[in-house]
């Protein structure tokens, strides 16, 4: 073969218009469709122990027939990998005969994406002889990487119908991404697609709930005996400051009113009960697909058993093991803040005998030290702050300070703004450096390497065909390829957990302190929008491809989302219960107020502020420098502060009324609510009767086929 050194040179940047001009010369089947994987190693000096390791683990290979191209680039080796047809074909039988495919009837093909699956395993499960599989000779630095290639065509097609922001309110092509990421992945884009249309609803309402309490932000009592009280209050630490006016924290009292009113009460009960919809409907939404995918009764273990042998015939059966070391340590660290190397850690000491099964241990744990992490602020703002300070003359110390309290209109504003923030500046935060990242990565590595030029320009049209017509490219236009996709960024199995977990957390956040925050649910509704696509243009253009799994749901993730639903509506109850104002308000106004007294010229809720003060007399010539005194605080001589107390800064009889109709609200509140969930969660059926009929017909189809069979295999008798 000879080469151009002067025309048609091209360099290893892709554009569209050097796509566009080679497509129409390229048969169907394309350069990276013949490699069903890529090993990426640096070149290492001869007689040296990583070189060996190197030729050993290459040879193990090859003892399995996967066929290895070599070609070199600067100081790296590229491999590519081609497995034989028997691996798979041995793999379509098994899983025919197995409880993983059972009612199959179309599993007569295997998809590249399969391909890539069944390769990525064996890989992962081959060893040299001093038992290191690839992982550890990744981290010994004998291999760099190793990942799939993308196919170009199918890449393409992506982008022009899914992976772009016009695209944005344009249906997700499901089924394209299934056949091209897997399994898994499109169930994860089923799955947020469904979550942001169901959020459309609570969006709405949080909208309306928003309003009713901007509806009465200028006539409201509370709002002006706040605004135009001449009330001093304590000061609100020690030695700096000094009394205020309640006045002053006429702002916050404004605030608190749009969101802690009788509005969201029922606006919690709401989204506990769309919680639990969202998850039947869910059930329901994704039988659908996993029925037309043929994969509704998948097993993974089962596959991953069936790899095993593919892979070796002679490999024994990992049995199930228990340790109880394992399971008390876990509860030891249940609430500990821990990072993903303790996670995985942790899900080493269980022992257990599948992928599958790890997976889940570890989303478990993973979650449940993200989710105490992101929330212990929200949970002590919610229901610590202001509540343990003490009261004048007996502060609550640490470390000799006070500790902080709510200003008088109550904590729920305090709450609000950090859920603001974590919906607002978080999200926007984490989609900005989610696809900066990736985008800036691939940029440096394609301007970092040396330029390479595809020296045979007419190489698609002659000179790369095989015998057979089809692509088989010069080494020279296999590098650009490979380059082209070993410059984008790096992927591994945490990939497709990140995204999940990001999206779960921000579901939490939706749905547990929504009586605090109304607004949240229309935040979630426009991040969600966006996540769609940045997770596809990320996946597509700026991310090496994904290892296609399958499976038929979204695993541990649906038990973890039904827990979070029965989480949401405690916490909700507690925050109305505790955290808000609902409850004091209600005793005043049937108990205290003017109303209960027979007082019709007045608002039912005039005087309520004033209701919920205690005073404290200031003191002169005391010794204590921490006890309230009039030395520095000209004309002073008593304060207020929050908390329903008497002279002598014993508890009130209103202050135990209140706190027993506290309790009693939140028992009920989520009575009702957990019956409200199990009524819905009953009349909508996981499985419609559409997927029940199209797996009956296939069953049915699958006898008479495997019967009709039988008999054109059974010999004729013959009577005498």
């Amino acid at each position: 073969m000879y080469f151009k050194n002067t025309e048609d040179k091209m360099e290893l940047q892709e554009r569209e218009d050097d796509d566009q001009s080679n497509e129409a010369f390229l048969p169907s089947l394309f350069v990276h469709t013949t490699f069903d994987f890529l090993l990426v190693a640096i070149k290492q000096e001869p007689h040296t122990q990583k070189f060996h390791k190197q030729e050993e683990f290459l040879e193990e290979l090859k003892k399995k027939n996967i066929a290895v191209t070599s070609i070199d680039h600067e100081d790296k080796i590229f491999l590519g990998l081609r497995a034989p047809d028997k691996i798979f074909e041995d793999y379509q039988y098994l899983i025919k005969v197995s409880d993983a495919c059972s009612w199959c009837k179309d599993e007569n093909s295997i998809t590249q994406a399969n391909r890539i699956r069944i390769i990525h395993f064996i890989l992962n499960n081959t060893s040299i002889s001093t038992k290191e599989n690839l992982e550890k000779l990744i981290m010994e630095g004998v291999f760099e990487t190793t990942f799939c290639l993308h196919e170009k065509k199918e890449q393409k097609n992506l982008r022009a119908k899914w992976a772009r922001w016009s695209a944005l309110f344009t249906p997700q092509p499901f089924d394209e991404i299934k056949c091209y990421f897997g399994e898994k992945v499109a169930l994860y884009y089923l799955w947020l697609n469904w979550y942001t249309i169901l959020l459309i609803p609570a969006a709405a309402l949080g909208v309306v709930i928003f309003l009713y309490g901007l509806a009465f932000f200028n006539t409201s009592p509370l709002i002006k005996e706040v605004c135009d009280s001449n009330v001093t209050m304590c000061p609100s630490c020690d030695r700096v400051c000094e009394p205020r006016q309640l006045s002053e924290t006429c702002t916050y009292a404004k605030v608190s009113h749009l969101f802690d009113n009788e509005g969201t009460v029922a606006f919690a009960m709401f989204m506990a009960i769309w919680a639990t919809a969202f998850l039947e409907f869910w059930q329901r939404h994704r039988a659908r697909y996993a029925s037309k995918w043929k994969v509704y009764d998948w097993c993974e273990e089962e596959e991953e058993l069936i790899m095993e042998i593919v892979n070796d015939i002679n490999c024994e059966v990992k049995e199930f093991k228990h340790s109880y070391f394992q399971s008390t340590l876990v509860l030891i660290l249940f609430t500990a803040m821990v990072n993903r190397w303790v996670s995985l850690k942790l899900c080493d000491l269980e022992k257990l005998n599948s992928l599958a099964a790890k997976e889940r241990s570890f989303t478990v744990k993973m979650f449940t030290f993200q989710f105490f992490t992101l929330f212990s602020s929200l949970f002590y703002v919610a229901f610590f702050l202001g509540r343990i300070n003490g009261h004048p003359t007996n502060y609550v110390r640490l470390a000799g300070f006070r500790l902080e309290e709510c200003h008088p209109s109550g904590c729920l504003t305090d709450l609000f703004i950090q859920m603001a923030v974590i919906m607002l500046l978080k999200q926007t935060l984490n989609n900005v450096l989610e696809l900066l990242v990736p985008w800036a990565m691939s940029f440096l590595r394609k301007k970092t390497a040396r330029r390479l030029k595809r020296q045979c320009g007419k190489c698609y049209r002659k000179f790369c065909r095989n015998k057979q017509g089809l692509v088989d490219a010069c080494d020279i236009c296999k590098k650009r390829d490979w380059l082209r996709n070993y410059h984008l960024g790096n992927t591994d199995a945490f990939s497709l957990f990140n995204e999940f977990l990001e999206m779960v957390i921000q579901f939490s956040f939706t749905t547990t302190f929504v009586a605090a925050f109304p607004l949240a649910p229309l935040l979630a509704l426009l991040n969600n929008i966006i996540e769609i696509r940045l997770d596809a243009i990320k996946m597509v253009r700026y991310e090496r491809r994904l290892i296609p799994r399958k499976t038929s749901d979204i695993g541990i993730w649906t038990k973890v989302l039904e827990v979070v639903g029965v989480f949401a509506v405690i916490v909700n109850a507690l925050v109305i219960g505790i955290s808000s104002d609902f409850i004091p308000r209600l005793v005043y106004h049937y108990h205290y107020g003017p109303c209960a007294k027979g007082i019709d010229s007045t608002h039912c809720m005039q005087g309520y502020i004033n209701d919920t003060l205690s005073v404290a007399f200031m003191k002169t010539n005391i010794k204590d420098e921490y006890m309230l005194k009039t030395n520095d605080y000209a004309n002073v001589t008593q304060c207020s502060y929050r908390d329903y107390r008497n002279q002598d800064y014993s508890l009130t009889s209103q202050f135990w009324l209140v706190l027993a109709i506290r309790f009693a609200f939140i028992i009920l509140f989520e009575h009702v609510v957990v019956v409200c969930k199990f009524i819905a969660a009953w009349f909508v059926p996981e499985k419609p009767a559409k997927v029940k009929n199209s797996r009956l017909n296939d069953k049915m189809d699958r006898f008479k086929s495997e019967l009709r069979d039988r008999k054109l295999e059974r010999p004729k008798s013959t009577e005498v």
